[in-house]
């Protein structure tokens, strides 16, 4: 039986042809680059000296801020000093903070029961340490009206450190709540056993019933305008008063070396400009991480730039057109653009479905945007999502159920210096700039024949009034319904 042979080539064979063939390249291609659409839409101002100095009028009435709580284990716990979140407390001395803090009681209530009703005695500040509770009041058609939504950090009920009174207003919990309560009985019963503790009290109480400083709705230190029709009456005496501690906003700066050797410049610069390709990605990667700080950041970031008064939360989880409503009425004034997780859009979209109501779109920057009462929902995967404890676990972000529940938050804000919005802030006019606020300098070649070249980039964002900016918080981006 005779051996087969490889059949003889007929023609060229592919591999062959295609050693005297070039291929088609592509400039490299890079995963994690995102539109950042947030810092084409903000405002950028170029700023002297590194630092940029927000004034504003002086607050007399600075708001409550939300009370700092945590869990040791299962048991709720706060640090002393976090209770001067509380106006009254706020310029208490630490014995008296202490003393205050040693009479809270964990309370805990189940999901939709009663804390306290219409007409019951206020008794107990609550301080909330999880869950979320909704206060409401009967209007004069016997409808139910909510008046405010709670959750941990708010507290309410303060009024029972001052004197007796009853409620006015209904509340109850809409999710399972965890409670720290002061009860006015044991309260009284510590000043009363402690005169130093009760004339530091009396003189806050004092202070604060004393201090008259006319104040407007926002806080801000009045202004006397006399307005008249009739007669000639003496004018008022008036001036404006500034804060005398204005925040300063310093540059941000981030900074990498890129180092190339001289070889590949030489000799591999066919198609693409080898430094040129290094350097676009390299600023593709800081620009994607400036607009994570711009929104992240401890100290500048967006979300955590937000006044107290501004933080609101969903009643049920989800976000509803309710809720975007509520967002809107704290940021009436020219509302710019909400900005949200692409999945916070989509967790939107579906409710707007269920309940009959496709939000509208329009077209900016030649992309599609969903909106809502006209203004856009701008998406931004730099808003993180809290995902649950599963998620956490390891290998977790590998499994294809990784889609699971989670929290995230929504902004909306006005923009520009113009309108006492949020800016976006650079440095112009830098050695080497390359683009506002961005800059390449050469640094020499080392005896390894690698070259290096510095990139940097100066930034920051400021909020330039509080009411610029509002944020929708705890936002369930994993609920989903079926219709039929």
């Amino acid at each position: 039986m005779s051996e087969s042979r490889p059949l003889a080539n007929h023609t060229l064979s592919v591999p062959a042809a295609r050693t005297l063939s070039n291929p088609t390249l592509t400039a490299p291609q890079m995963l994690a680059v995102s539109p950042r659409w947030l810092l084409q839409l903000l405002p950028w101002i170029p700023v002297e000296g590194g630092t940029y100095q927000v004034n504003r009028r002086r607050i007399v009435l600075k708001q409550s801020d939300r009370i700092a709580t945590s869990f040791d284990g299962d048991r709720p716990k706060l640090d002393s000093k976090a209770l001067r979140a509380l106006s009254l407390l706020r310029n208490a001395d630490e014995r008296l903070l202490d003393s205050i803090a040693g009479l809270l009681d964990e309370q805990r209530i189940e999901a939709q029961q009663p804390v306290y009703a219409e007409g019951d005695e206020g008794a107990r500040l609550y301080i909330i340490v999880k869950g979320k509770v909704e206060i409401t009041t009967t209007d004069a058609h016997g409808e139910k009206l909510r008046l405010a939504l709670y959750g941990a950090g708010d507290f309410f009920g303060e009024t029972a450190l001052l004197n007796e009174w009853r409620h006015t207003t209904s509340a109850r919990t809409l999710t399972p709540t965890v409670f720290l309560t002061l009860d006015r009985g044991r309260f009284r019963s510590l000043l009363d056993a402690s005169s130093d503790l009760r004339n530091s009290f009396d003189a806050l109480v004092k202070a604060r019933d004393e201090s008259g400083v006319k104040h407007n709705e926002y806080g801000e230190a009045g202004i006397d305008i006399a307005s008249y029709h009739d007669a000639e009456p003496e004018l008022q005496r008036t001036f404006v008063d500034y804060d005398e501690q204005p925040r300063q906003y310093p540059l941000s700066v981030m900074q990498t070396v890129i180092r190339l050797h001289t070889r590949v410049t030489d000799l591999y610069n066919n198609d693409y400009d080898q430094l040129r390709e290094q350097l676009r990605l390299t600023i593709e990667g800081m620009k994607e991480r400036e607009e994570s700080e711009i929104i992240n950041d401890p100290e500048y970031g967006l979300l955590h730039s937000a006044a107290p008064g501004m933080r609101i939360r969903t009643r049920s989880g989800p976000p509803t057109p309710d809720d975007m409503d509520e967002l809107l009425a704290h940021v009436w004034k020219e509302p710019a653009f909400f900005l949200a997780h692409p999945r916070a859009i989509a967790a939107f979209g579906r409710e707007c479905t269920r309940r009959g109501v496709p939000p509208p779109t329009v077209h900016m920057f030649g992309s599609p945007f969903l909106t809502w009462r006209g203004v856009p929902l701008v998406p931004s995967d730099k808003l993180p999502i809290n995902r649950n404890d599963d998620s956490r676990q390891p290998h977790a972000q590998n499994r294809g159920t990784l889609r699971s529940a989670g929290l995230t938050d929504i902004l909306l804000m006005r923009v520009g210096k113009a309108k006492q919005g949020v800016v976006g802030l650079h440095q112009v006019g830098l050695p080497g700039e390359q683009a506002p606020g961005l800059s390449v300098r050469f640094m020499g070649i080392d005896s390894f024949s690698t070259a290096s070249y510095l990139v940097t980039l100066y930034y920051s964002a400021a909020v330039l009034t509080d009411d610029a900016l509002g944020v929708l918080e705890n936002v369930e981006v994993g609920n989903y319904h079926d219709y039929e």
